[in-house]
C-alpha cells in the first residue's frame, strides 16, 4: 500500500488533473484549498508538506509557484489506485441470504412449466426444475441490498422469447444451496411482481419437502456469484 498521508492524496490528484504530471504548472494555495475543502493555508502546508516528501516539486514564478508531480509521488497515487481498483473490482464466491418461507402468487409453477424456459433450464442448469419457485422473504436490510445488487454478478442467462401471444422476459440463475439441497438455484427476473425483499430459488426436486421447510420457518441460502 501506498506510504502518502491520507490527507494529501486529494492535493496530489488535484495536481495531476491539472497536467502536472509532466509539466510545471501554476498553482495557488487559495484555489488549491476550495478545490481540496481545505483552508489556504492547509493547502500551503499540504505543498510543504509534499514537497519535503519528495513528492512534488516547485518552482516560484512571481506570486505563484508552478508545480510538479515527482515520479515518486506519481509512483504512489498509481500504486493507491491500483489497491482501490482491485478491491472494488473483487467479487465474493458466494452471498448468504437469510429469510422466512412464504407462500407465493402461484405464478412460479406456470413459467416452470414453460416449454422456452424449460428448454434453457435442461440445457443450461442441467435439469428442469420443480414447478414453483420457492419465496423467501427477506427482512434484514443487509439481505434486502444484496438481493437488489445480484443481478449485477455473472449469472446463467436464460433468454426471454415469445410463443406468438405474449413475450416472456429473462431470467439471471445462479447456482444455490439451500439447507441441504446442494443444486438450487435463485433467479433474478426481468419481470416480477416483487420487490428486492423477496428470494426466488429454484431447483430439481421440492425444496420443501427435501430440506423438510415450510411455510413460516427460516431458510439459510447460499447463492455462488462466481462463475466456474
Amino acid at each position: 500500500m501506498p506510504e502518502i498521508r491520507l490527507q494529501h492524496i486529494l492535493t496530489l490528484v488535484q495536481l495531476l488533473a491539472k497536467g502536472a504530471r509532466h509539466n510545471f504548472v501554476e498553482v495557488t494555495t487559495g484555489d488549491l484549498g476550495k478545490n481540496i475543502s481545505r483552508s489556504q493555508q492547509a493547502a500551503s502546508k499540504h505543498l510543504l508538506d509534499l514537497e519535503n516528501s519528495g513528492y512534488i516539486e516547485r518552482v516560484r514564478r512571481g506570486q505563484k509557484f508552478g508545480v510538479r508531480v515527482t515520479d515518486k509521488g506519481y509512483s504512489e497515487i498509481q500504486s493507491l489506485f491500483t489497491s482501490l481498483k482491485s478491491a472494488l473490482e473483487s467479487a465474493p464466491a458466494a452471498i448468504d441470504f437469510e429469510g422466512t418461507v412464504v407462500s407465493g402468487m402461484g405464478e412460479g409453477a406456470y413459467y416452470m412449466s414453460l416449454e422456452g424456459y424449460k428448454k434453457q433450464f435442461k440445457e443450461k442448469l442441467g435439469y428442469e426444475p420443480y414447478p414453483g419457485t420457492l419465496n423467501i422473504r427477506l427482512v434484514d436490510p443487509l439481505y434486502m441490498t444484496a438481493r437488489r445488487e445480484l443481478g449485477s454478478h455473472p449469472s446463467i442467462f436464460i433468454d426471454g422469447f415469445s410463443d406468438g401471444t405474449r413475450t416472456y422476459g429473462w431470467v439471471k440463475c445462479y447456482r444455490a444451496t439451500i439447507d441441504g439441497v446442494q443444486n438450487a438455484a435463485a433467479l433474478v427476473l426481468e419481470r416480477t411482481h416483487y420487490d428486492d425483499s423477496m428470494l426466488e430459488v429454484i431447483a430439481p426436486v421440492s425444496i420443501k419437502d427435501s430440506a423438510g421447510i415450510k411455510l413460516g420457518d427460516r431458510a439459510k441460502v447460499r447463492v455462488h456469484v462466481q462463475m466456474p
